[in-house]
């Protein structure tokens, strides 16, 4: 991963309102969930949704479908993965003791697209 796509999802989850929808769609898996639904949760009118939406869409975040009238947002894991491991590339400096721990987390806590499976 290129430090300006990092640096781009990074700006995307600095603000209460995207993180929030972020962690919502972490948690809702593979299934997603609606616009609408994600706005009701989150008690957020539906233009700021939109928007939000669109800004952790372009920073790779989350991807959307269309089903039927509805557009389905869902995490987008394998991009988070890339996001949390050039984050990690560098911590260690050639001492793997330091990411040790949060590379043990890591493996017991599958995504829910491997629960799926």
């Amino acid at each position: 991963m290129e430090s300006s796509i990092a640096i781009e999802a990074l700006s995307a989850l600095a603000h209460p309102g995207r993180i929030a929808v972020f962690r919502l769609l972490v948690r809702a898996g593979a299934e997603g969930a609606p616009a609408g639904d994600i706005a009701r949760a989150l008690d957020t009118p539906a233009n700021t949704m939109s928007a939000q939406l669109a800004i952790l869409t372009r920073a790779g975040l989350i991807r959307s479908r269309r089903e039927s009238r509805s557009i389905i947002y869902t995490a987008d894991y394998p991009q988070i993965a890339a996001l949390l491991g050039f984050l990690m590339e560098d911590c260690c400096q050639g001492r793997p003791e330091i990411c040790a721990p949060v590379a043990a987390m890591a493996a017991c806590c599958p995504s829910p697209a491997e629960k799926a499976q």
